[in-house]
């Protein structure tokens, strides 16, 4: 009886130690002893042999990996700092554990490298304007790289560019430039059309004298109606008061 306890604690103990807990984003690749099985399990509760078997947990979530800020110099010899974001998933566990050493930080050390060979290759506005395209680059080229072992990254974005203080100020004076110019394209377009109306309207004031008179008419209605100015006529409006009267008379 005392030997059957002993086998019944023997195993016990040898459930206990091979027992494992595989949790829902995770996969487990296992070794026996140094090679890889074929089958990768799952999540739950997973039994190894003790002493034989050697279990790995592999994370399947996207992780979020932040590429620090890299001294570039552009096409047209600008010196920026380039920050970015990368987003990848390990998509074969056996792979992301064989095939490479510590596969989050190759990932962040090539992404570095492309991020720095990509934006070296485009000028500053391009880099500027076309963020984009420059994003797509990089995780093309990251795709390519990180294939082989086992990873697929999704997105790729650059996120913090710093220009210096130099081009800072010269971009500002650039700009500030370009509105001036348009303000005065605008104010020398506005006068072209004031002229070009004041031009017709003299036009039909000489073909008609009287439309003179009315305008007169209407600048001083228009001062009235303040009601604080006073108005002093002139003969030569008590003129114009007759011709007007005149040309009703002949009209009718």
């Amino acid at each position: 009886m005392p030997l059957f306890w002993i086998i019944l604690a023997i195993v016990v103990i040898f459930v206990l130690f091979g027992l494992r807990v595989v949790q829902q984003y995770e996969r487990g690749v296992i070794f026996r002893p140094g090679k890889v099985r074929s089958e990768v399990k799952g999540p739950g509760l997973r039994l190894l042999f003790p002493l034989l078997d050697r279990m790995s947990k592999v994370n399947m979530r996207i992780i979020t990996m932040a590429v620090p800020g890299q001294q570039v110099i552009t096409k047209d010899n600008v010196s920026i700092s380039v920050a970015a974001v990368s987003y990848y998933q390990v998509d074969d566990p056996v792979l992301s554990l064989v095939a490479i050493d510590n596969v989050a930080s190759a990932i962040n050390q090539i992404a570095q490298t492309t991020v720095r060979n990509i934006v070296g290759q485009h000028a500053l506005d391009e880099v500027l304007s076309e963020t984009g395209k420059l994003n797509a680059l990089v995780q093309s080229s990251l795709a390519v790289t990180t294939k082989p072992w086992g990873v697929s990254i999704s997105r790729v974005e650059l996120k913090d560019i710093q220009l210096p203080d130099s081009m800072q100020r010269a971009m500002a004076k650039q700009a500030e430039a370009e509105r001036e110019k348009r303000a005065k394209i605008i104010a020398a377009d506005g006068e072209f059309q004031s002229a070009e109306k004041l031009g017709q309207a003299a036009d039909i004031i000489a073909a008609h004298p009287i439309a003179l008179q009315l305008r007169n008419l209407q600048v001083l209605s228009e001062i009235a109606t303040e009601k604080n100015s006073t108005i002093i006529f002139p003969s030569q409006f008590m003129d114009t008061l007759d011709s007007i009267k005149n040309f009703v008379a002949r009209e009718k």
